[in-house]
């Protein structure tokens, strides 16, 4: 049977990978919009700009919880997983479920 280390890290991983390859498959949203108005009208080109800047917004949240994920493999690596950051108590199983990247106890987030 699994320890809830070993099930940590497994979800932890499984995540990083799956928000590595969202932002590898988003590559082509995020590509520079053509200023050439002859092919492309003045309304889809505020279109494609906007995609572009939703996926630049997307790949900054997919990095932000990365470092996340990064900093609570590290927490395992330590002993210190499960055990909030700010105040040194047991973080909630539950909390843990819904998000295994969490760093604080619902008190203190």
């Amino acid at each position: 049977m699994a320890s809830n280390e070993q099930i940590a890290r497994t979800r932890l991983t499984e995540l990083k990978r799956d928000l590595l390859a969202l932002s590898e498959s988003g590559g082509e949203d995020r590509k520079p919009v053509e200023l050439d108005q002859q092919s492309v009208g003045r309304l889809s080109r505020l279109d494609s700009m906007q995609v572009q800047a939703m996926a630049k917004a997307a790949d900054a949240r997919r990095a932000m919880e990365i470092r996340r994920i990064d900093a609570a493999i590290s927490r395992l690596e330590a002993g210190e997983y499960g055990w909030c950051v700010e105040c040194g108590e047991a973080i909630a199983p539950k909390r843990l479920e819904t998000d295994p990247a969490a760093p604080r106890c619902s008190t203190c987030a």
